[in-house]
């Protein structure tokens, strides 16, 4: 019986160093993780008169714990008011991301990319973008994400400076993984 119990105080005693022993998981990203984002899309012209929907893949790559460039791809399905027709159009672009640390698991940021928009009954043309989203990790490698964006289109950098105020807004709801 006192065996028992010495053996059992041992094992509770050990418990903190046992803890401590196994470290915390690093939460978010580190130098050279990569991710991968799997979104759903909607967009609306500024005047919010043509919706589009859609899905959105993306790869990044980090730099360090903040920094991030990577590669999107999009397909949208949109329904274009007064004519009764629906198209499908795609998107591909470059991006780079910088996050912010403001808590464990939150991560604002915002970002750039420049890229080009292609499909039936739209003009296929360059865009810029500016954007700014949050990414709350679930687990120590999974997070959602939400987002919205600003493109800005043209065909040739002449047009770069008209093109801003023609521009649309994206937004992003999705779920990432780092690996």
């Amino acid at each position: 019986m006192m065996n028992r119990k010495l053996v059992l105080g041992f094992l509770i005693s050990m418990m903190p160093v046992l803890a401590l022993a196994q470290g915390k998981a690093l939460i978010g990203p580190e130098a050279g993780d990569k991710e991968f984002v799997l979104s759903g899309t909607g967009s609306s012209q500024n005047d919010l008169d043509t919706l589009t929907f859609g899905i959105l893949g993306g790869l990044g790559w980090y730099y360090n714990r903040n920094l991030e460039f990577g590669v999107r791809q999009g397909v949208n399905y949109a329904d274009v008011p007064n004519d009764g027709d629906n198209v499908w159009n795609g998107s591909t672009r470059g991006f780079v991301d910088w996050h912010f640390i403001a808590t464990e698991r939150a991560r604002p940021f915002i970002g750039a990319s420049l890229g080009g928009v292609y499909g039936e009954r739209i003009d296929d043309s360059g865009f810029a973008g500016l954007e700014a989203g949050i990414k709350y990790f679930v687990r120590p490698k999974t997070f959602i994400l939400g987002a919205a964006e600003y493109q800005y289109f043209f065909n040739n950098l002449s047009d770069v400076d008209d093109a801003f105020d023609d521009g649309a807004f994206v937004y992003t709801v999705g779920i990432g993984y780092l690996f």
